[in-house]
């Protein structure tokens, strides 16, 4: 398993890119155009493929 973080590429409110690490936390990011902070976390696999 990789010991880097994958940076998110776009703001899940606003949709802009200025984001940077905030020190909440490990996967805690904040945005300078909506002055929020969200993390990022991985919750695991599915069990089976989901059908389309």
């Amino acid at each position: 398993m990789s010991e880097t973080r994958s940076a998110p590429l776009y703001c899940p409110y606003c949709g802009e890119e200025d984001l940077r690490p905030n020190e909440a936390g490990h996967g805690a990011w904040e945005c300078h155009a909506c002055a929020r902070v969200f993390t990022v976390k991985f919750n695991g696999l599915l069990s089976r493929a989901v059908a389309r």
